[in-house]
């Protein structure tokens, strides 16, 4: 991956588009570069509250854990980008050796490009024509680009088909696989699953290259239905080998096969290791992001580690520093952090701890935050809670997506609380 790009986002200035960063470092000109540079440290090198930080040995220890993970069992892995949004730490995912990167949405993909992400698995159909002819000129430009993109249905096949004509690029597809009868996307039956397949063998601008899905979005999913369906996918991708519809794949190339998210990429190890021999080597491709950061009370709960604690673990990275504005009543606290700040879709955060005007840090006991406002956290305190008015709170939050979203710039911190690096999100 190019990094050229990467390394000049440290030459941004640290201004008021960065929420809790020190305004003294915006009163000196200094560059985020610069700013990492002083190795400041959080709690007292000017940061302003609230803050969100991510912890350095969480990330190392979590983008090592899931690089062994599938180097263990043979998968491919292109984590899904869109939970980050960060170049700085897609660019460390390939460092670890990730096949490519996921993404959702056409912007997501232009920034992977902006940045030099040669491969892009888009896991949704694209029928937007527009972002079409962007996909097309990018691939006509750079020979060395791969991009990966769902079908679920002939009628997107026939609209890529007419978006692409007159243009000097052909598209990769793989067939879309739904998750059930009421999953989120993708095609229902395996014989709508061929007359798609059918439809990109005779549209001339479309490449046929393999089948996906995702299995968390199936209801009620389980360790059973999930690899019920997960062998389902595999069997579509042997069906469609037989029927010839891989005939666009070379030699020299592979047959996908994808899945998995964040939630049972165990059961994606164990079916994708069945998959029957085909006419063509097959990438086995994982696509899990939330692991990048984990969490505290949703993947914490949810992550295949705590399945298999044998293969490894994650550690939650993110914590969002906030304060004590007031402290009406024994019983209540509010801290300076809401709905703006604080990622909540996925439940209330948790009080992970307290430091003291002494600098001293405390788990956060018998604090509990029960209600967000825009720009406060309503907690309920418990006899035991020491909590005064200018205390730092550290809040725990669920579902890396709508953590990151909400920061532009992210501080890395090591665990004494200097201050070694900004991470850059784009949404």
């Amino acid at each position: 991956m190019a990094s050229e790009a990467i390394r000049r986002l440290a030459d941004e200035v640290v201004d008021h588009r960065f929420k809790g960063l020190p305004p003294d470092a915006e009163a000196a000109g200094l560059t985020v570069g610069q700013l990492a540079a002083e190795r400041r440290g959080l709690h007292t090198g000017g940061f302003t509250t609230p803050v969100l930080t991510l912890d350095a040995q969480a990330l190392e220890h979590n983008l090592a854990a899931l690089s062994a993970f599938c180097a263990r069992h043979r998968l491919a892995f292109a984590p899904h980008g869109k939970t980050c949004m960060a170049p700085q730490l897609f660019e460390r995912q390939l460092e670890q050796g990730a096949w490519g990167i996921t993404v959702a949405m056409p912007h997501q993909a232009r920034v992977c490009r902006a940045f030099g992400v040669r491969r892009i698995f888009l896991a949704n159909e694209l029928v937007d024509a527009a972002a079409l002819h962007w996909v097309a000129a990018e691939l006509a430009a750079d020979p060395e680009f791969r991009f990966v993109c769902y079908v679920d249905s002939v009628r997107g096949v026939e609209l890529m088909d007419a978006a692409l004509a007159g243009r000097d690029a052909t598209v990769d597809v793989v067939v879309e696989l739904g998750a059930g009868a009421e999953g989120r996307t993708g095609i229902r039956t395996e014989e709508e699953c061929v007359a798609v397949a059918e439809a990109v063998a005779a549209s001339g601008r479309l490449r046929l290259v393999g089948v996906a899905g995702y299995e968390a979005t199936m209801p009620g999913a389980d360790a059973t239905t999930v690899r019920v369906w997960l062998r389902r996918l595999t069997a579509l991708a042997a069906d469609l080998d037989k029927r010839g519809l891989f005939a666009g794949v070379t030699e020299a190339e592979e047959i996908i096969v994808s899945a998995g998210g964040s939630e049972w990429f165990d059961a994606v190890a164990e079916v994708f290791a069945e998959v029957p021999a085909l006419s063509r080597p097959v990438l086995k491709l994982l696509r899990s992001g939330a692991y990048i950061s984990h969490d505290h009370g949703w993947y914490s709960g949810l992550t295949p580690f705590n399945r298999i604690p044998e293969e490894g673990g994650l550690l939650p990275a993110f914590r969002l520093w906030t304060q004590v504005v007031s402290r009406p009543n024994p019983g209540q606290a509010f801290i300076n952090a809401g709905k703006r700040d604080i990622a909540y879709d996925l439940g209330l955060p948790e009080v992970v701890a307290v430091r003291g005007a002494d600098g001293s840090e405390r788990p956060g006991t018998g604090i509990t935050v029960t209600k967000l406002s825009d720009q406060h956290a309503w907690l309920e305190t418990g006899p035991e809670a020491r909590l005064e008015v200018g205390d730092w709170v550290s809040l725990g939050m669920a579902h890396p997506c709508t953590i990151f979203e909400k920061w532009p710039l992210i501080p890395v911190v090591e665990p004494d609380g200097t201050v070694t690096d900004c991470i850059r999100t784009f949404f």
